[in-house]
């Protein structure tokens, strides 16, 4: 099975060069934890998290309306492609113990895989589904 065949193609994603405000705006509005952060040409650039706005922007006591993204979003994030095979993106969330997966295609973005979307429409390995078993297991006791 293929990472496109179970991804969510109608992501929310915001431009790199909006303020801070826009990006929380968002995440209330759809209730989301991260966003994708894009450029003017939709090439994927970073992600920002409510964490993220917390502790890169409030907790320095910057200013979220006159703070853009690219000054606090999470640049370097791994990602896949369409074509990848689910339960390997599978695996890597696990290693890397993330929750979201952007997925992109020559640098633009085209879905966003979740830990929900691989339990609920994945077939896995068995490697696969230990390393998600194990990215389950941190989430609960971190919180």
């Amino acid at each position: 099975m293929k990472v496109a065949e179970i991804m969510s193609r109608n992501v929310v994603s915001v431009d790199q060069r909006e303020p801070v405000t826009a990006a929380a705006r968002l995440m209330k509005r759809h209730n989301l934890g991260a966003l994708p952060v894009c450029d003017g040409e939709g090439r994927l650039r970073g992600l920002v998290t409510d964490r993220d706005i917390v502790t890169r922007c409030i907790a320095m006591d910057y200013d979220p309306t006159d703070t853009m993204l690219r000054e606090i979003m999470t640049r370097g994030i791994t990602t896949c492609a369409p074509e990848d095979a689910a339960d390997a993106a599978a695996a890597r969330m696990g290693r890397e113990q993330i929750r979201r997966l952007p997925v992109t295609a020559d640098g633009k973005l085209v879905g966003m895989l979740s830990l929900a979307d691989v339990a609920r429409r994945g077939r896995l390995t068995m490697e696969a589904a230990s390393a998600l078993a194990d990215l389950s297991a941190n989430i609960r006791r971190g919180q």
